[in-house]
């Protein structure tokens, strides 16, 4: 399963502010319920199926544009591994283990 990391940024807004954007991007978000995301201070963590990332991803991309925007970057990275299961909290434990020298 796929962890994915989104960033919408609109272009000439007029502010610096951006929060009202990202919350309404949260809630386009919440409206997939068979998607796990994660919010943290410079992008959103999605997991979950690839195409429902896309979907939403692209829904999410909208946003500014329905606010009234002209011009939005989106950055999507995409980490998909299929040797093994991958999801967010696993990433996070992968990293806490090493760090308390049990690897």
């Amino acid at each position: 399963m796929p962890v994915c990391q989104v960033t919408v940024v609109p272009l000439g807004t007029g502010t610096p502010s951006l929060s009202a954007y990202v919350a309404d991007c949260q809630r386009v978000l919440a409206r997939y319920a068979d998607l796990s995301f994660q919010l943290t201070p410079m992008a959103t963590v999605i997991e979950g199926d690839l195409n429902r990332i896309l979907e939403v991803v692209k829904e999410m991309h909208e946003v500014p544009f329905r606010r009234g925007v002209h011009r939005v970057s989106t950055t999507l990275v995409i980490d998909d591994r299929r040797d093994k299961p991958l999801t967010m909290q696993g990433k996070v434990d992968s990293v806490e283990e090493k760090l308390a020298g049990k690897e």
